[in-house]
C-alpha cells in the first residue's frame, strides 16, 4: 500500500504543477499514470510542438516544457505508478480513499485529484477504405519527431489549430507541404490561418480548401493520395506525396473513472468551480481538461491555476486543525534547490514592500 497525502491521477503538465502546488504546503504527492513516462499528451504526443500561450515562455516545445515541470518539481520528492491506469475508487470509513490500478497497485490517501487530462484517447480516422493498410507506411495521426519529415513530402488533412500549427512548421522543413480542409474556414487561432495564408501565397505551403483525401496509393509504402474536390469542375487531384498525417484531433474516453458515481456532463467531470474544483464526491477533485463548469477554458494554463486554488482547500482536508497563511514564494523561498531554502535577500524584500 503507497501511502501519501494526495494521490494524483494523471502526469500532465497540470498533474505535475499540482506537485509543486502540494509542496509549498508540505503536502506530498504520488501520480499514477497510464502512460510509461510523465508528461501526458506532451509527451507522448507532441513532445516538438511549440506551445505559445505559457506565461513567460513566447515559444516551448511541449516535450520541454515537461523537463521544465520535472525540475521544478525535484526539491517534493513525488511518488510516480507509471504504466498502470487507475481502475477503482474506495472510499474508506474515515473518509479518505484507496485508489486501485489495473496491475492491483494500492494507494491510500485523504485526497483524490484527477488531473487526467482528456482522459484515454484515439484519434479520429477519416474514413478512407485502405487507411489501415498505410498506417506507419506514410500514415500517422500525430506527429512526435518532425525530423521524420525532413526533406520528405508531406500531405497534412484538418482544419484546426493542430493542422495549422504543424503545416506552418513543416514549412521549414519538409521539401513539400499540403494542407486539406473540407471547408474554406478553418477553425484554428486567426494568427495561425494569417500565416498559413501567407506561406500559400510564398508557395511553401499548397492550400486545398473545400476539398479531402478520398483515396491512398502505393506498393508497400505511401505514394500518393486523391484528393476530392467540392466544386465539381475541380474534380479529383492527385497528389505524389511520402507521408499523410490527418489531424482531426481526438476521440477523448474517461475510461473507469467514468464509472466512480462521478457526476459527468459530455465526458468531463463536473466540478465546483466557484470555490474548490471539487467534485460531488468530497475529497475528490478535478483539474485540467478533465473537469468542466461554465465558462471552462481547456489551456494549460488554466490547469495550472485550478491546480493552486485545489490545494489550498485540499490542505484544510488533510489538516483540518491547522491554519495556513499563503507566503510568496519571492519572499518564502523554496526548500530544496541547491541543498538550501532559497530567500529573498532582506533589502529586496523591503524594497518591495515600501
Amino acid at each position: 500500500m503507497i501511502k501519501t497525502d494526495i494521490i494524483i491521477i494523471g502526469a500532465g503538465p497540470t498533474g505535475l504543477f499540482t506537485v509543486f502546488e502540494a509542496g509549498l504546503l508540505k503536502l506530498k504527492t504520488h501520480l499514477i499514470d497510464a502512460l510509461p513516462q510523465p508528461g501526458g499528451q506532451c509527451s507522448e504526443i507532441y513532445p516538438k510542438k511549440p506551445i505559445y500561450d505559457i506565461p513567460a515562455f513566447p515559444e516551448i516545445l511541449a516535450g520541454d516544457l515537461v523537463n521544465n515541470l520535472m525540475e521544478q518539481i525535484k526539491p517534493f520528492e513525488a511518488g510516480f505508478t507509471l504504466g498502470e491506469r487507475a481502475e477503482t475508487l474506495d472510499k474508506q470509513e474515515d473518509g479518505s480513499f484507496i485508489v486501485t490500478t489495473n496491475k492491483g497497485t494500492k494507494h491510500h490517501a485523504p485526497v483524490v485529484v484527477i488531473a487526467g487530462g482528456l482522459g484515454s484517447f484515439e484519434p479520429r480516422k477519416p474514413l478512407i477504405p485502405n487507411l489501415k493498410d498505410f498506417e506507419d507506411k506514410g500514415v500517422a495521426y500525430m506527429i512526435k519527431d518532425p525530423e521524420v519529415y525532413r526533406n520528405k513530402r508531406v500531405v497534412i488533412s484538418g482544419g484546426g489549430d493542430s493542422a495549422l500549427d504543424w503545416a506552418i512548421y513543416l514549412a521549414d522543413v519538409a521539401s513539400e507541404v499540403a494542407l486539406v480542409h473540407r471547408r474554406n474556414e478553418f477553425r484554428g487561432a486567426l494568427d495561425s490561418v494569417e500565416k498559413a495564408a501567407e506561406l500559400a501565397k510564398l508557395g511553401k505551403i499548397q492550400l486545398y480548401t473545400k476539398a479531402e483525401v478520398t483515396e491512398l496509393h502505393g506498393s508497400e509504402n505511401l505514394e500518393a493520395v486523391v484528393i476530392k474536390h467540392s466544386d465539381a469542375e475541380k474534380g479529383e487531384s492527385y497528389v505524389e506525396t511520402d507521408h499523410f498525417i490527418p489531424l482531426f484531433g481526438l476521440s477523448p474516453k474517461l475510461g473507469p473513472i467514468g464509472n466512480w458515481g462521478l457526476e459527468i456532463e459530455k465526458n468531463a467531470i463536473k466540478v465546483n468551480n466557484a470555490k474548490d474544483y471539487q467534485t460531488n464526491i468530497p475529497g475528490v477533485f478535478a483539474i485540467g481538461d478533465v473537469n468542466t463548469y461554465e465558462g471552462k477554458l481547456k489551456l494549460i494554463l488554466s490547469g495550472f491555476h485550478e491546480a493552486a486554488v485545489m490545494c489550498q482547500y485540499a490542505y484544510k482536508i488533510i489538516n483540518p486543525n491547522k491554519r495556513f497563511v499563503m507566503k510568496y514564494t519571492t519572499v518564502g523561498g523554496v526548500e530544496g534547490f541547491d541543498g538550501t531554502k532559497k530567500e529573498a535577500k532582506k533589502e529586496v524584500v523591503q524594497s518591495i514592500l515600501a
